[in-house]
This record gives structure tokens, C-alpha cells and sequence, in this order.
């Protein structure tokens, strides 16, 4: 009874110490491939760069490297042109560039794909989308999206385990510019989309909080993901959710191909398109957490039997246009009333007027704000030079501040 005892004490230790050598061996490689992929010497990685390729063959090495196919048009890549702005300030002239996205696949010869994206481009020297209103410096984009293809990328490495599926990983450009690589692959596909079960979609993921903060988006999209996303939350992840389908990512290109589509993310930051969101902020324990508990909602998913799509709710309502904007970051995980402000920029009307960061956006003039879309909406109302009353909820008390669109 003894020798038995000390067996099973034994294989709990030996399969503890497994997988702690595994996890810190995901770990190491998310540690490589983030600081490679974020360093100067990629110089941003905008989309039709010299620095785009290089980090396109990175990826495509490591696709070798754990020997996923290639399932691109040319091998792992697939190519594709977008016109852009030749100039940040310009609103007609623009450019044609190339992009690629690289892909990678596993075929385990089963019936059904499943799809895990991350975008791979960032702002280069930041002559677009920045937010940094310095001297031109290299913008890194540890988290936006190094920290997303590193999820991928190892989980393309693991999933071979997991042989219910085939699986389909895309690391995408052009996202930065408007989801150009994604848009594209969805409409010219190399594997058969009617056969997809669902798509997962990393972006911004390097920096779950101290609260264990998760976004997940999309999960309208299918009347499954609700009950799969709480049943494999094994890691005491504070999961926050959205409803629609649409978003600033791509997985929005999937789920206009009616596939169930979700996105991961942990927030957004203070470095968030500035040439400060480098490697030393990255939380690559909270990516581990991020990337098992991913495996898990696939594994999981396997008892599903039915998988189906469906349109959501918000996907009717056309997001407003914008003559003036505010100057504030928008807090992406507030699911209270009203729109929290997470940041403000340096010179911007809210700045300007004594708006806060914290402060929580409840009317704009005449018109409530319930919700990121009730404040797009109250926006998309004024005019450079408006003079109007903005409600706000600064620390459980209501103030008003009379502000100028300028």
C-alpha cells in the first residue's frame, strides 16, 4: 500500500514539474519572439516595408521551425494591395503598397477548420495613427500586436495535440490601415470557409492588469460562445464581453463571412500607438494565462455539436461619422453608463477644457451617452467651433464643463 502511495505521489510531482517546464518553455519562446518582432531593427513593421518582410519571414520561419504547412498563394505568404494616404494629412492622395499575410496549416484531416489570427503590422516611424507628438522614433507595438502573434504562433506549435480539427493560422498585415490583409483573405480564402467552426482573434493582449481584465468580443456571434467562454475560465479571468461582430480588428472580416468570430484583449494603455509600447511592459505570464485558457475553449468546443452563426444585434447601426473629436482614449473594458475616458491627448479639446482622465462621459449637450456607440453618436453631432455642456461623472459626482470643439 505503501509502494502505491509513493507512485501516485511520485506522478504528480513528475507531471507537475512537466508542466512547469512546459509553461516556462512557452513562456521563454513568447520572451524571444516579442522581442524580436518589437525591436529597432524591424523599424515598426508598416505594412509594404522592407521591416513587413523581415517580420514575415520570422513568422514563416517559426512555421517551419514546428513544421505547420504552408497554405499561403506563394507558399506561406499571400500578397495584396491597398491604396493609402501618401501623406498622414492628406485626404486624397494616396499611394499603392503590398502587403502579406503569412499563413499556416494543419491538416488533421477532419471535417471542420478552425481560424487563429493575429495582425503583424504596426505604425512604422508612426507617420500614421500615432499618437506620440514627438521627435519621429521607431513605434515598437510590443502589445499592438507582437504579443498577439506570439499567442498564435505557439499555439500553432501545440495544437497538434488537439486533433478534432484542422486549423488555419494567419498572421495578417495591413490592419493598421484599415484590416486590408484580413478583408482580403477572407475574400480570397485557401481553405473552404463553409467548412470553419469559428475564428480566434489576438490582438493587444500583452497586458492583462493585476484584476486579470479579458475582453472578449464578438460573442453574439454565436449563440455558443457565452456558455464555452465561462465554462473554460479555469484561470479566474475577470471576463468582459461585447455583443457584435463588428470591430477595430479582424476578426470583423470573418464574421462579415458569417463565421463566429471572437476577439482577445486586454485594454488599452497609455503606449498604446506611441514609440513606448515596447517589450519591458509585456505581461508574459497573463499571455500564457491567455494562451491556455484559448486551448481550453477549443478543447472544450469539441463537445459542441452544433456551432452556428449568427448576426448581432448592433451590427444594424452604422457607426457615425465624426467632424470634431474629443482628444480622450476611450476605456474599452468599462461596461458600466457612459463612456470612461482612459487617456487624454496633449493639446486636445478636453485637455484644453479640464476634462480628466477617469472621468465618465454621461450627455453631450442634448444627447445621452450610455455606451461607446451613444457617445460615437453624440458626437457625430457638433461642428468645429460648438460651444456646448458635456455631463460628466468624475468620482461618484456629477459635474458639468462647458467645452469648445475646436
Amino acid at each position: 500500500m505503501k509502494k502505491l502511495i509513493y507512485s501516485f505521489l511520485f506522478l504528480i510531482i513528475v507531471t507537475e514539474n512537466t508542466i512547469a517546464q512546459n509553461k516556462q518553455e512557452i513562456i521563454t519562446n513568447m520572451i524571444e519572439e516579442v522581442t524580436y518582432l518589437a525591436s529597432d531593427k524591424l523599424e515598426g513593421r508598416a505594412t509594404g516595408t522592407l521591416s513587413e518582410k523581415m517580420a514575415a519571414e520570422y513568422i514563416r520561419s517559426r512555421f517551419q521551425e514546428y513544421n505547420i504547412s504552408p497554405k499561403g498563394e506563394d507558399g506561406y505568404f499571400q500578397y495584396f494591395e491597398a491604396k493609402i494616404k501618401e501623406h498622414p494629412h492628406s485626404q486624397k492622395i494616396k499611394k499603392k503598397i503590398t502587403g502579406t499575410n503569412v499563413v499556416g496549416y494543419i491538416n488533421n484531416q477532419q471535417e471542420e477548420t478552425i481560424i487563429i489570427g493575429a495582425h503583424y503590422d504596426h505604425l512604422g516611424y508612426g507617420d500614421f495613427g500615432s499618437r506620440y507628438d514627438g521627435e519621429r522614433e521607431v513605434h515598437n507595438g510590443a502589445d499592438d500586436n507582437a504579443s498577439g502573434v506570439s499567442i498564435m504562433i505557439n499555439l500553432a506549435r501545440n495544437l497538434k495535440k488537439i486533433a478534432d480539427y484542422n486549423y488555419l493560422f494567419i498572421a495578417f498585415s495591413g490592419e493598421e490601415h484599415g484590416l486590408f490583409g484580413s478583408s482580403y483573405y477572407a475574400k480570397n480564402p485557401t481553405v473552404n470557409l463553409d467548412k470553419v467552426r469559428f475564428m480566434i482573434n489576438f490582438d493587444m493582449v500583452g497586458r492583462l492588469n493585476q484584476e486579470s481584465v479579458l475582453a472578449i468580443n464578438g460573442i453574439g456571434t454565436s449563440n455558443r460562445w457565452q456558455d464555452l467562454i465561462n465554462d473554460s475560465n479555469k484561470f479566474n479571468l475577470n471576463i468582459k464581453t461585447t455583443e457584435s461582430g463588428i470591430g477595430p480588428s479582424d476578426h470583423t472580416s470573418f464574421y462579415l463571412q458569417n463565421i463566429p468570430a471572437i476577439h482577445f484583449f486586454t485594454g488599452q494603455h497609455e503606449d498604446y500607438h506611441k514609440p513606448s509600447d515596447d517589450v519591458e511592459k509585456i505581461n508574459f505570464d497573463g499571455m500564457y494565462t491567455i494562451y491556455e485558457y484559448a486551448k481550453t475553449i477549443i478543447t472544450k468546443s469539441i463537445a459542441i455539436e452544433d456551432f452556428s452563426f449568427q448576426e448581432t444585434k448592433s451590427d444594424t447601426t452604422v457607426t457615425p461619422k465624426f467632424k470634431v473629436t474629443l482628444g480622450v482614449m476611450p476605456d474599452y473594458l468599462f461596461d458600466g453608463k457612459g463612456m470612461r475616458i482612459d487617456g487624454i491627448s496633449k493639446g486636445k479639446t478636453a485637455e484644453r477644457f479640464g476634462v480628466m482622465k477617469g472621468d465618465i462621459v454621461i450627455r453631450m449637450g442634448d444627447f445621452d451617452v450610455n455606451d461607446m456607440m451613444g457617445y460615437m453618436q453624440a458626437l457625430s453631432k457638433f461642428n468645429k467651433g460648438d460651444k456646448t455642456i458635456i455631463k460628466l461623472n468624475r468620482h461618484s459626482k456629477i459635474i458639468d464643463v462647458e467645452i469648445v470643439f475646436q
